[in-house]
């Protein structure tokens, strides 16, 4: 079984744990209906580090993502992401992702964790055609979601700048 990068530190704080896409992750640490109201009314971070993450690169990367992905790649400004999907070759889906351009020719992807293996021999597949340059980082990348109504104050106080009046939905930032 795999364990995050912050598996010590859920355990230290008493969560309880168990197994998903072949992680142990934390489940719940004061009961399901309390954090579930807190992240309704408030704020939850959660650790989506088990995910799947792959950066695609150079001069072909966005040829590449626009024959495997369904929605236009050209539309993703630097600091933008997008929801997309991989259709198959029969109009089925492969998975779902979010797509991050990072660069001018770097892109970020998040894949679910059950699909990992999948994903990556998909965009291997394609990418012998168009030859960018393509990474999976997912075993050396940690991951949080933070998630609630009050999660842009608690990234205002976190950063030196007003993140709450600059950033815009699916932005994203290094």
């Amino acid at each position: 079984m795999k364990k995050t990068i912050l598996n010590n530190i859920h355990r230290k704080l008493g969560a309880k744990m168990g197994v998903f896409a072949g992680y142990e992750m934390p489940i719940q640490y004061s009961g399901v209906k309390n954090e579930h109201l807190n992240v309704r009314n408030n704020i939850g971070i959660f650790d989506v580090s088990h995910m799947g993450e792959f950066i695609i690169s150079g001069p072909s990367a966005i040829k590449l993502l626009q024959k495997i992905c369904s929605n236009d790649i050209n539309k993703i400004t630097v600091g933008q992401a997008q929801y997309n999907y991989f259709p198959n070759n029969k109009g089925g889906v492969i998975d779902d992702l979010i797509i991050y351009r990072t660069k001018k020719e770097e892109y970020f992807l998040v894949v679910n964790a059950s699909n990992i293996e999948k994903n990556w021999k998909w965009i291997k597949k394609w990418n012998l055609i168009f030859k960018a340059r393509i990474e999976d980082v997912s075993e050396n990348t940690c991951l949080i979601a933070i998630q609630g109504p009050n999660s842009m104050k608690l990234l205002d106080k976190l950063s030196n700048s007003k993140i709450s009046e600059t950033w815009k939905y699916f932005d994203c930032k290094e």
